[in-house]
């Protein structure tokens, strides 16, 4: 029996620019123009003040460990990968996304909360999905 491949997202016209710059190495959010404050998940407008006067930032990549959940019971495509986190990253810039913790066991010994992390990207099929590992690491 041949392991599944990990699902991946279908991008939208909303997420296209988010994914082409994980494609290329960069994490990416959104920024209004009328308020100043960045957010994520990409959206047509501003979770804050409703403008459509967006544009797209170049995020550090950089960030702390909010929270997470280690999962024992992997869904389809994980298999491999169990035990693993789903983080919730709070990234220097404000907003918080979730991701996988990769790079490190996943256990709550070496998950310590606000420790710094930084993007990692993983090629998921025809995109690429940004992840974190503890700040310093090289990717595996």
């Amino acid at each position: 029996m041949s392991a599944r491949a990990k699902p991946a997202p279908v991008p939208t016209p909303e997420t296209q620019p988010y994914f082409d710059a994980a494609a290329e190495g960069e994490l990416k959010i959104q920024r209004c123009l009328d308020c100043g404050k960045p957010f994520f998940y990409p959206r047509p407008c501003c979770p804050f003040c409703a403008s459509d006067a967006l544009e797209w930032i170049t995020a550090s990549g950089r960030g702390t460990l909010y929270s997470y959940t280690i999962n024992h019971r992997p869904a389809p495509g994980f298999e491999q990968d169990a035990p693993y986190a789903i983080a919730v990253v709070q990234l220097s810039e404000g907003p918080r996304m979730m991701a996988n913790i990769v790079g490190i066991e996943n256990t709550p010994d070496n998950l310590v909360l606000d420790m710094d992390v930084e993007v990692t990207f993983e090629k998921r099929g025809d995109v690429t999905i940004p992840q974190f590992r503890p700040a310093g690491r090289e990717a595996i």
